[in-house]
């Protein structure tokens, strides 16, 4: 890539821009788990989308549909109004995803990204309940505004606040004291009067935490954590913009658990072609707001709404999605288990098609991702000193694509601990 043709990208472009300078070429096309630069290297794409890209990149069958509604016309953009894309979509979420799991929840459409759903779902438990704090997670990642930012962990990203991120605590997430005492110490905390703990709105937590470095919560510390805040009137939000949507395995990460979470929020895949959409479930009685009380100019994006109508009735009309995906991952753990095995200071951890490879040398991680880009593979780090590489490829990817990305993968790791 000459300077030249990545010049106006410096001069025009604000210092914020990050993926792009782990990944220095122009991107021009997309296919499946492929992207194509505009010098014609193709590279696979073990990132899709930070999880946006579930049914990979321009999903043919979802890309028709769109094409379709676009040509007949069809309702751009409709701010909360009623309309034949979104009702079909509703339709589609209630018969084939929360029926089937025995989910009674109301859908709400906030504005169409991750943040802005969490967003909504600290301001309804915090006008239920009364109450004003929230508890959140020892490396808790939950979105970039004010609110969403507040009950992230990461400091990095806390800095850049610029003003106090109040009513909040932060929990030892599952694992992270090295035992099993985390709870123990909520619990205390909770029902101690001389904690200093005020007894909260909502906890927040995510499944498995992606940005986080892939910590995966143990299916028995989730239905704790659900017994724990029922029994205190405490509302649990379960945040699934990232591991939602199958990216685990089945559609809601919190299945594997047996639990029924208060409210839940949705992103990313949800949209099902990469489109900007986002959603906040929640049980019907939660359901106070008063008209107009949470919006947003693009809450209504019908396109969304059609392709992720496509994509549900598409891929979770069954179960062959949800065994696809857990075979695959099967399929990318045993393979980086080898690799940790191979060299020391290496271990992995990882649920479903979500995969992480955590380096005791944090610096080693970043060092293998650009190799590995250059071989033509997209994988990045997470963790609070990037030190975990982060496997996610699309669900649709093939098992010939898995094992070329892994065998890459495997050559950049060598080349970095072997010296």
């Amino acid at each position: 890539m000459t300077v030249a043709e990545m010049a106006v990208f410096e001069t025009l472009e604000s210092n914020v821009r990050g993926y792009c300078r782990s990944w220095p070429t122009v991107f021009d096309t997309a296919s499946g788990s492929w992207l194509r630069d505009e010098q014609g290297r193709d590279y696979l794409d073990f990132f899709a989308g930070a999880g946006s890209l579930n049914y990979g990149h321009n999903n043919p069958v979802m890309k028709r549909a769109l094409i379709d509604y676009i040509m007949a016309d069809g309702i751009t953009h409709a701010l909360d109004m009623s309309t034949v894309a979104k009702r079909a979509l509703l339709e589609s979420l209630r018969d084939l995803v929360l029926a089937p799991r025995g989910l009674d929840y109301k859908v709400q459409f906030p504005g169409p990204t991750g943040a802005n759903a969490v967003e909504a779902a600290l301001k309804l438990a915090r006008k239920i309940t009364g109450r004003q704090s929230v508890l959140n997670f020892t490396n808790a990642f939950h979105g970039m505004s004010l609110g969403a930012l507040a009950v992230t962990g990461n400091a990095a990203k806390r800095a850049g606040a610029g003003v106090p991120l109040v009513h909040v605590a932060s929990m030892p997430y599952d694992g992270y004291l090295g035992d099993e005492s985390e709870l123990r110490w909520m619990r205390r905390a909770l029902d101690d009067s001389s904690s200093g703990l005020d007894k909260p709105a909502a906890v927040i937590v995510e499944t498995v935490q992606g940005e986080g470095g892939v910590n995966v919560a143990r299916a028995d510390w989730l239905r704790s954590l659900a017994e724990l805040c029922s029994a205190r009137g405490i509302l649990l939000i379960v945040d699934d913009v990232q591991m939602g949507c199958g990216r685990t395995g089945p559609f809601f990460s919190f299945e594997v658990a047996g639990i029924t979470p208060d409210i839940v929020t949705l992103s990313k895949s949800i949209g099902g072609y990469g489109l900007p959409m986002a959603l906040v479930l929640f049980r019907p009685e939660l359901d106070q707001w008063t008209p107009g009380e949470h919006n947003g100019t693009f809450r209504g994006n019908n396109a969304a709404f059609v392709t992720a109508r496509v994509a549900l009735e598409h891929y979770w009309s069954d179960g062959a999605l949800e065994s696809s995906t857990l075979a695959k991952g099967e399929r990318v753990r045993a393979a980086l288990a080898d690799v940790a095995g191979a060299h020391s200071g290496l271990s992995t951890r990882g649920r479903g098609l979500v995969h992480g490879l955590v380096f005791e040398e944090a610096s080693r991680a970043a060092k293998v991702c650009r190799i590995a880009f250059e071989r033509g593979l997209l994988v990045e780090t997470s963790g609070s000193e990037d030190e975990v590489i982060k496997l996610m490829p699309p669900l649709t990817v093939s098992d010939d694509e898995i094992d070329h990305g892994l065998t890459v993968l495997t050559e950049a790791v060598g080349s970095i601990c072997a010296g």
